[in-house]
């Protein structure tokens, strides 16, 4: 079993500032959580968990970059909108 390392603060920054920038362009677009994820083929549950920004439990929320890209075609937006947390 893979040991499990300890989140940075900074982790969890990122993936609170992506949840809610993903929650934002979601709204923008008037989409339901259940629409994003099947547009971007992802599970729902899966999908909220990256707007909650949370992952599986000691590790930080690591979405692959197809799903990011996914994401961004859902919002119609490039993938530097979607990760642009300022």
């Amino acid at each position: 079993m893979p040991k499990r390392r300890n989140i940075t603060d900074a982790e969890i920054e990122l993936s609170l500032k992506l949840g809610a920038r993903l929650r934002d362009l979601r709204c923008e677009c008037g989409l339901t959580q259940e629409e994003v994820a099947s547009r971007a083929g992802i599970a729902t549950f899966t999908y909220q968990k990256y707007e909650k920004g949370e992952s599986r439990p000691g590790t930080p929320m690591n979405p692959e970059l197809y799903t990011l890209n996914a994401l961004s075609d859902v919002f119609d937006v490039e993938l530097s909108v979607l990760l642009d947390f300022r």
